[in-house]
């Protein structure tokens, strides 16, 4: 993302600790088609419940979760996973030798929201790096989820130049690789610069994040059809979001912390 727009906005609880096999075997792009997937109903009424589950308001369709929780009962359900940073506090969790790290050896930081970016420079990181997050996903299918979505696609704009554009898609294709062999759908989240190279990448759908108030919504519908869930964090953005796609995209304001309903600071409005 920009540096000048809010961050992305990640699930408020820790990471399950997965432990990645040392003899895993290396992960290859499948054969199987983004048409063996069913993607969420175009502009259909969205709930983003990343920050905490709760009843989704009457008229919801489609909901976004952590990948630790449930999904909602008769809906679709769309699991999310923070897939190329680590969350606050669980760096232990990963080899010391997938944080990234600069010339001194200091591990690299989304200064936004302390988080460790994950080295995604080699194959053999790559592999080693989406065989936990497949454990994710494998997690969100055994769950019920209908699809999966990566956050931080766009974390080598903040890698110091050390992660390439080249590498996060050589990265998120062993990802979608992996959903499609569950029957998941997987999104593209945000990085619109690389929307045009979403069928080479495997991603079936896209969650934008303040699309409206960038003025981006059209270069996701350009590669992606119909198939964006938009999330606005202002009531400028939502208003320009709606204005001009609530008639054919999904979209809803939230919070900017994604509370769960209850909470002093759950805002949650649609067009």
């Amino acid at each position: 993302m920009r540096a000048n727009r809010l961050p992305t906005r990640r699930s408020l609880g820790a990471a399950v600790a997965l432990t990645t096999a040392l003899a895993a075997p290396l992960l290859t792009p499948s054969t199987a088609s983004a048409a063996t997937v069913v993607s969420p109903p175009a502009h259909a009424g969205f709930d983003y419940q990343i920050g905490g589950p709760y009843t989704p308001p009457s008229g919801v369709k489609v909901v976004s979760r952590d990948h630790e929780a449930s999904p909602a009962a008769g809906l679709y359900n769309i699991c999310y996973v923070n897939a190329f940073q680590v969350q606050t506090g669980a760096e232990q969790e990963w080899d010391a030798d997938l944080l990234l790290r600069d010339a001194n050896g200091k591990v690299v930081v989304d200064e936004n929201w302390n988080e460790a970016l994950l080295d995604l420079r080699t194959d053999a990181k790559r592999q080693r790096v989406a065989a936990k997050v497949n454990g994710w996903i494998d997690g969100c299918k055994a769950k019920g989820f209908q699809a999966v979505e990566p956050d931080n696609y766009d974390s080598y704009e903040r890698s110091l130049g050390l992660v390439s554009k080249a590498n996060a898609q050589a990265y998120i294709r062993l990802l979608s690789a992996h959903a499609h062999a569950q029957g998941l759908a997987i999104a593209q989240k945000n990085t619109v610069e690389l929307a045009g190279s979403r069928r080479q990448n495997g991603l079936d759908f896209a969650v934008a994040e303040e699309c409206g108030a960038y003025d981006e919504c059209g270069d996701y519908t350009a590669a992606f059809g119909d198939n964006v869930i938009v999330i606005e964090y202002t009531a400028r953005g939502l208003s320009k979001a709606c204005s001009g796609w609530g008639g054919r995209l999904s979209v809803v304001r939230r919070d900017v912390n994604v509370s769960a309903k209850g909470s002093s600071g759950y805002v949650r409005q649609t067009c």
